[in-house]
């Protein structure tokens, strides 16, 4: 993965395929601490950083987010 990937903003539906999430199920794991937490792209408008989704993804399990 080139660091320009690591940098991607992918959108909720991006999101929901790659992990298999429903859309309730992850906001409520990111309520949780336990999926990365949002991006503000612009004021109604976010996503998450590809470079996160990936980290979650790699172990699921025991992701715990630090803020």
């Amino acid at each position: 993965m080139s660091s320009d990937d690591a940098q991607r903003i992918l959108r909720l539906n991006k999101v929901l395929d790659r992990t298999g999430l429903s859309r309730s199920t992850l906001y409520r794991k990111i309520e949780c601490r336990t999926f990365p937490k949002q991006v503000r792209i612009s004021e109604r408008c976010v996503g998450w950083r590809e470079s996160d989704i990936e980290g979650w993804l790699r172990n699921p399990m025991y992701y715990s987010r630090v803020d």
